[in-house]
């Protein structure tokens, strides 16, 4: 091997060492960051699956008492659920509970366990409207105006009316109906049933092929 080839070697792994001097801590930190994070992120995982194990529980738990009309049991169950990061399982279990509540003749505890929920989006409407029936049957139909607001989709417009009939305010309600009706699809299950209402608040029902003709 020539001489010059010996020095560009020595020249080459002198600048290597160079290198390594400036710049070898942040490698080594950069491997010690890369490690800590796939054992955080399987840690995670792993925490993650626990607590779904464990709502997952809880729920099958707030069913049995719910099974066997202990509602007291189960109202402290969703509580627990709701506490934890149950996500779905909390709502459900909600769900469940303030069913089995109406059917137990306690609408109000239905009320406050669906106040309880941490709805958004659609998911909040319905069960704002569903709170709204709820408050309609125990005698607060202004309560039901104001939870519901100006919404305008049928389902609404139909409670919306629904309170307003309590009231007694027939003309304002029929408006209502007659509205609510219009934005029904016509093979919709629940239309017979509106336009039954609609009938009741004095309004005339008309035949949706013949408005099209």
């Amino acid at each position: 091997m020539a001489i010059d080839d010996l020095l560009d070697e020595h020249e080459q792994s002198e600048r290597v060492r160079t290198w390594l001097r400036k710049n070898g801590f942040g490698i080594f930190a950069g491997v010690v960051l890369g490690i800590a994070a796939i054992y955080g992120w399987q840690w995670w995982q792993k925490d993650q699956v626990g607590k779904l194990a464990e709502a997952n529980t809880r729920y099958e738990s707030v069913l049995r008492s719910l099974q066997s009309k202990n509602l007291d049991e189960a109202v402290k169950e969703v509580a627990a659920l709701e506490g934890g990061k149950a996500g779905i399982y909390a709502d459900l279990a909600a769900l469940e509970l303030s069913k089995a509540q109406v059917e137990a003749g306690k609408p109000e505890d239905a009320i406050r366990t669906l106040r309880g929920l941490n709805a958004e989006g659609e998911f909040k409407a319905l069960i704002d409207q569903r709170i709204a029936r709820l408050l309609i049957e125990t005698g607060k139909p202004e309560d039901a105006l104001a939870l519901l607001g100006p919404a305008d989709d049928s389902a609404a417009l139909e409670i919306r009316a629904d309170a307003l009939m309590a009231q007694g305010k027939r003309d304002d309600a029929r408006d209502l109906y007659s509205q609510a009706l219009a934005k029904l699809d016509v093979a919709a299950p629940q239309r017979r049933l509106l336009e039954t209402k609609l009938t009741d608040a004095g309004g005339t029902v008309t035949d949706p092929a013949a408005e099209k003709n």
